[in-house]
């Protein structure tokens, strides 16, 4: 079980991963996967271990999650800002900016919610073969589904942010004005409100972002990577 602190500050046990998923399972062979027939993987002659030795660095998910309004993207950004300072190579998957292309096609019931998350592992998981550090901002609200990207990778790969912040905390920020159209009906499905959030019950890091500057969050995170042995001092 992971040993976390109110602010998020460690985290030393290594949280339980399911099976992989069937595509990882015998990855040279041709396979029937889902719609597509006859596939098989195609290894790169350049690994990612090879990457990341080249780059002097590990490459990771880095999962926020939390209610709209918690700080997930301005987190995500601060993060990815310091990275590039310490020349880590890292990427961010905005939730917002995922809904203009890739999943553009989906809305906010249950299943779009899924469908969503999972294009995101797989994506994520894209970004860690190149040896990334990417960061994913997302409401992500469903246990089953956060989990299930953490599956898809090795374990220690997928590190699941909580961005704690009250429901109160993030209907009084309400930059977009949606927690004042979901009370009034005009915004269905909406997270906190007329949909469910299920907070993280093992997460890597919990951190406080309802109270703490967004500098002590990022500074908790990135000593997190470091004690982790992910990027150097």
């Amino acid at each position: 079980m992971n040993n976390n602190t109110a602010d998020g500050t460690t985290s030393t046990g290594k949280s339980t991963k399911q099976d992989k998923c069937e595509h990882n399972s015998h990855p040279n062979e041709v396979q029937d996967i889902g719609k597509s027939t006859n596939i098989a993987w195609h290894d790169a002659s350049i690994t990612r271990e090879d990457i990341c030795k080249q780059r002097r660095h590990k490459s990771c998910i880095l999962w926020f999650t939390g209610l709209s309004g918690s700080g997930k993207s301005t987190l995500a950004n601060a993060v990815h800002k310091a990275l590039f300072q310490r020349c880590v190579s890292s990427y961010i998957l905005d939730g917002d900016n995922i809904r203009h292309g890739l999943c553009s096609d989906l809305g906010f019931s249950d299943s779009d919610r899924t469908e969503n998350i999972r294009r995101i592992g797989e994506v994520s998981k894209l970004f860690l073969d190149a040896g990334f550090i990417v960061s994913t901002a997302f409401v992500s609200p469903f246990i089953e589904d956060r989990d299930r990207v953490r599956s898809i990778v090795d374990e220690g790969d997928f590190i699941e942010i909580h961005c704690a912040a009250s429901l109160e905390t993030c209907e009084n920020r309400d930059t977009k004005g949606l927690y004042a159209k979901a009370r009034a009906g005009v915004v269905k499905d909406f997270t906190g409100i007329s949909s469910p959030y299920e907070s993280p019950l093992n997460p890597e890091l919990k951190v406080d972002t309802g109270n703490l500057d967004i500098s002590k969050c990022c500074d908790l995170i990135l000593q997190y990577l470091q004690n982790r042995g992910i990027i150097t001092d």
